[in-house]
């Protein structure tokens, strides 16, 4: 059976659940009034950014890449292995398929 919520109705809560909830409500009143300012702020002064002092600065952080003849020829095999490998794979798997139709259709 629900209760009904009128002027007469009543709860209890304890001073420490109150004084948790009223300094949860303080906190988030304070940090929307925060929030609000920083934003007018941002809104008055802009920061200005010079992307070509960014982009010099995260350049010289990278290193340049060396890449030696050996190592470009080793990783060029392996990528033409890598090929050979999948095409020798898929025949397999053709090879397979036909066997497969050949036994689903009784060929």
């Amino acid at each position: 059976m629900a209760k009904e919520l009128n002027e007469d109705t009543t709860f209890k809560m304890s001073v420490k659940t109150m004084i948790a909830l009223g300094f949860g409500i303080a906190t988030l009143i304070a940090g929307w009034y925060s929030l609000m300012a920083e934003i007018q702020l941002a809104k008055e002064e802009p920061v200005q950014v010079d992307v070509n002092i960014l982009k010099e600065a995260i350049l010289k952080e990278i290193p340049a890449a060396k890449i030696t003849r050996m190592e470009f020829d080793m990783k060029d095999q392996m990528i033409r292995n890598t090929i050979m490998n999948t095409q020798s794979d898929v025949e397999e798997i053709k090879k397979s398929i036909e066997k497969i139709e050949d036994k689903l259709y009784n060929r």
